[in-house]
């Protein structure tokens, strides 16, 4: 029963700082053994993995992203965000949000739930 939803604008201007939100209902984010991620695809292109918050907390980013990104949660709502800072035309995607139980969710292929995604366009 684990579903996730995104929230966030979905227009952004370059050199600012896309966030977005992941709403998680039919399982608490810090149940033991959770990984919570954000996976992107941009328009053409395949999927790619953003980073992932664990269960309790720790994070860990892809390396090509590492320096812009960062995940924090949000317990007592059951959600977890992702800002990306200054973010340019190539940041255009659609994101998801994502879960993984039973693994570390350091790859789109570990996500078990997945949000509908939702498409942010970095434009001015």
């Amino acid at each position: 029963q684990v579903q996730l939803r995104e929230s966030g604008p979905g227009l952004v201007k370059p050199s600012q700082t896309l966030t977005l939100t992941c709403t998680v209902s039919g399982g608490s984010i810090t149940t033991n053994h959770y990984a919570w991620s954000w996976i992107r695809q941009p328009p053409g292109k395949g999927l790619e993995w953003i980073g992932v918050i664990a269960y309790d907390g720790t994070t860990a980013y892809n390396t090509s992203l590492v320096s812009r990104t960062s995940i924090s949660r949000d317990p007592s709502n059951n959600q977890f965000s992702l800002q990306l800072s200054s973010v340019t035309p190539e940041d255009t995607a659609v994101y998801y949000c994502a879960g993984a139980y039973g693994s570390r969710g350091r790859d789109y292929y570990d996500a078990d739930y997945w949000g509908k995604g939702t498409l942010v366009t970095v434009s001015s």
